[in-house]
């Protein structure tokens, strides 16, 4: 895990944000993310924040699994204050999502008590949607079945990869043959499935990767995600490269396994929605993760988990311990913040935006960039409007979301 967290300005004692957060809140939806930041394994790849018991010694409330749910209720408790102070309206959230770590590691019921909290201090949004996420090995009929009749509406389940050599390349240790079964009893328990998929594995074949997307495709999920596999700095796989242990992921062997996913998902009827993420039909969308990518306003609760209300975006402490300490003497988690100018916000904006099927219209674009439309356009890159006409929307064509970060440069006038 990375110790290092972005670099910004302090974040004040009592978490209050500026005046300026408020402005046009009441046409931002709300989210909430509760982060659980513990794992029975750490994986060779991730840099999340993230512990497993070892790591963590068994010490301090805050630093346990028992203990944990408490101290999340206490900073949802306090986004509740701190939004208010700050004069933005009351919403109900519109989406909850329970990350981590592995949150199926904490009883249903400590998921279910920082669900209540949400439901106590802001309330839901009719229609709500409410994800968790989970490891195959963590959860089992019963346990699903609790979450469902709680609140849950979804789970996403991180499958990354049906092959067991690539599962044991990236330290995953559940059995690939355990995820149709934990799909189905998602399913009886009402429950919206997604599976995550992660492809370019040092030693994974294309073979071996359309052997994944297909497994996923056989258990007729609502929902895949498809990430390219990025070695992180400070990562056990990262040492590993750089002792020559492993091979480094190869840009152009990524792109072929993007193209094999987007083909695969697509001639099953799973339409893409944002360049990483596939539905089976509208509303099986992440509701979620679309608050992100169109800069609505969501509290991240838990070590190292991040927030954005109104163009401020602010990160906590990373350590249970210190978070747990931190809220426990009545102060913000939150260790430092930004507040985004108005050339930081335009550029979150199409960044985020162009990623999307949905598209951003060209309007949003500053002047220097809607003079590249028609180059990004002619070059293959986005797609044409009637007629072959400048479109008045930017959408990605298939080649333009293998390149989108050089297409956003060129939108940006850089």
């Amino acid at each position: 895990m990375s110790p290092a967290l972005p670099v910004g300005d302090p974040a004040p004692e009592d978490g209050a944000l500026p005046p300026s957060a408020a402005v046009g809140a009441e046409e931002r939806a709300l989210a909430l993310y509760l982060h659980v930041p513990f794992c029975r394994v750490r994986c060779g790849y991730c840099d999340f924040t993230t512990y497993t018991a070892e790591e963590l010694g068994g010490t301090g409330s805050g630093s346990s699994r028992a203990g944990y749910a408490a101290t999340a209720v206490r900073e949802v408790e306090m986004s509740g204050r701190v939004l208010a102070a700050a004069g933005l309206p009351a919403r109900p959230v519109s989406t909850v999502f329970v990350g981590g770590g592995t949150p199926t590691l904490l009883p249903p019921g400590d998921l279910l008590r920082m669900l209540e909290a949400v439901r106590d201090v802001h309330g839901l949004a009719p229609g709500a949607e409410v994800t968790t996420e989970a490891n195959p090995d963590s959860v089992t009929p019963g346990s699903l079945a609790e979450l469902a009749a709680g609140g849950v509406t979804r789970v996403s389940f991180g499958m990354q990869s049906a092959v067991p050599h690539v599962l044991a390349t990236l330290d995953r240790t559940h059995d690939p043959a355990r995820v149709p079964d934990v799909v189905r009893w998602a399913r009886e328990a009402g429950l919206q499935v997604s599976l995550d998929l992660i492809y370019g594995a040092p030693g994974e074949s294309r073979d071996d990767w359309r052997r994944s997307v297909e497994a996923a495709l056989a258990c007729r999920p609502d929902h895949v995600s498809a990430y390219a596999l990025v070695v992180e700095a400070g990562t056990k796989m990262a040492g590993q490269v750089r002792r020559g242990e492993l091979a480094p992921p190869d840009p152009d062997d990524l792109a072929a396994k993007y193209e094999d996913a987007d083909a695969l998902l697509g001639a099953a009827g799973m339409a893409w929605y944002e360049v990483s993420n596939w539905a089976a039909r509208p509303d099986a969308r992440c509701r979620h993760n679309l608050s992100y990518w169109r800069a609505d306003d969501w509290w991240g609760v838990g070590p190292g988990a991040h927030s954005h209300v109104g163009g401020v975006r602010w990160w906590n402490v990373k350590h249970p311990g210190a978070y747990s300490a931190r809220l426990e003497r009545g102060a913000s988690p939150a260790h430092g913040r930004e507040v985004l100018d108005d050339d930081a916000r335009l550029v979150e904006r199409v960044l985020l935006g162009v990623r999307l099927a949905e598209g951003l219209p060209v309007t949003a674009l500053p002047p220097e960039g809607r003079a590249q439309v028609a180059g990004v356009v002619a070059d293959g890159l986005v797609e044409p409007g009637p007629g072959g006409t400048p479109p008045g929307r930017v959408v990605l064509t298939a080649r333009g979301r293998l390149l989108a970060d050089g297409v956003v440069r060129r939108l940006l006038g850089w």
